[in-house]
């Protein structure tokens, strides 16, 4: 049986890295030091003209409600015939798990380096916060869904030039973490081949 988020060493917290759904939480969650310990962690990641093109927003346990209705009325708005089981859902979200963090993907247009590159250095800080959760004991799991997607969220969450790039909950696993399915090393694994030289005529 697999001991996920192993952190009897470095290379094997990585070899057993695991999310814990977000709605399996339970408290506690990471205290204001081990939350900041865990976004200075998150921060150093590859980023390609040091443009810092990501940005954090913690929501506060006493913002979540507030939070939840922003989502609720956006959903209203773009969803007009929403049923009740939707509904729930998206009232629900915003307040599952102890701790919320969004993070913003905040490329810089007028850089030289590549929007593409900067978005990756934003996937990598959320990839990065996600082991520096799993590193101090807690599970965390990065969803996007609806939400992310959201006009009406977007206004509320992040400034101009930026996009959400998820919503990272962290908490302790209230259920065994259980595997997902993995893809087999050799499907997405290849060494590179010189193309054969076309022959002369």
């Amino acid at each position: 049986m697999t001991h996920f988020n192993d952190t009897s060493s470095p290379v094997q917290l990585l070899a057993t890295r695991r999310s814990g759904k977000a709605r399996d939480m339970a408290t506690p969650g990471p205290d204001a030091v081990q939350l900041r310990a865990i976004l200075a962690t998150a921060i150093r990641v590859p980023d390609h003209g040091k443009l810092a093109p990501w940005r954090f927003v913690i929501v506060g346990d006493d913002q979540r409600a507030a939070l939840s209705a922003v989502m609720e009325a956006a959903y209203r708005a773009e969803t007009p015939d929403a049923g009740r089981l939707a509904l729930d859902a998206v009232r629900g979200f915003a307040l599952e798990a102890p701790a919320l963090v969004i993070i913003l993907s905040k490329p810089d247009p007028a850089s030289h380096i590549p929007l593409w590159e900067q978005e990756l250095s934003a996937g990598a800080a959320t990839m990065q916060l996600l082991n520096a959760a799993h590193a101090q004991g807690f599970v965390a799991n990065w969803l996007t869904g609806w939400a992310a997607y959201s006009p009406g969220v977007q206004a509320a969450v992040a400034q101009p030039g930026e996009r959400i790039a998820g919503f990272i909950f962290i908490g302790t696993a209230a259920k065994p973490l259980e595997e997902r399915p993995r893809p087999d090393y050799d499907t997405v694994v290849r060494q590179w081949h010189p193309l054969a030289s076309t022959p002369k005529t």
